[in-house]
């Protein structure tokens, strides 16, 4: 099968899967736990599908050209700008998770302080905001790592 097609059938089964979790912690919402380790289990088991279909494909153009030429051919066709595709991919997913910890943090913060003081409202955006630029970080990242590619 197509990796592009295995990955179109995956992103729909992946959303049902986190729909029926979302729906299981709802009901249950002393299992939170045991849904992040069947999340990072799902996870584990889709990398683990991803890289045998990668090294399925790379030994099979082996086979049937020879290893110089799949070689020549990989780095021909793009194959080679896949470490800076990745690095950007982790550069974007790293800065927007830490972004989003630092806005929960300064934002709960921010409303706390708020409702003793109103008008320390503008000082308080401005640190949220601060910490919603770790994401335009990464961003800018992944853009310059996409450009090299």
């Amino acid at each position: 099968m197509n990796p592009t097609a295995l990955a179109i059938l995956a992103v729909p089964a992946v959303a049902v899967v986190v729909s029926v979790w979302l729906v299981a912690l709802r009901r249950r919402r002393g299992h939170a736990a045991a849904v992040l380790l069947g999340s990072a289990a799902v996870v584990l088991l889709a990398a683990t599908a991803t890289l045998v279909v990668a090294v399925n494909d790379v030994s099979a153009a082996v086979a049937t050209t020879g290893p110089i030429t799949a070689v020549t051919e990989t780095t021909s066709s793009g194959g080679s700008s896949w470490a800076a595709l990745l690095g950007a991919a982790i550069a974007v997913a790293g800065s927007s998770i830490g972004a989003a910890i630092a806005v929960a943090y300064t934002g709960a913060a921010a409303l706390a302080a708020m409702s003793e003081r109103p008008e320390i409202f503008g000082r308080a955006m401005v640190v949220v905001g601060l910490a919603e630029g770790i994401a335009i970080y990464g961003l800018v990242i992944a853009v310059i790592l996409i450009g090299k590619a």
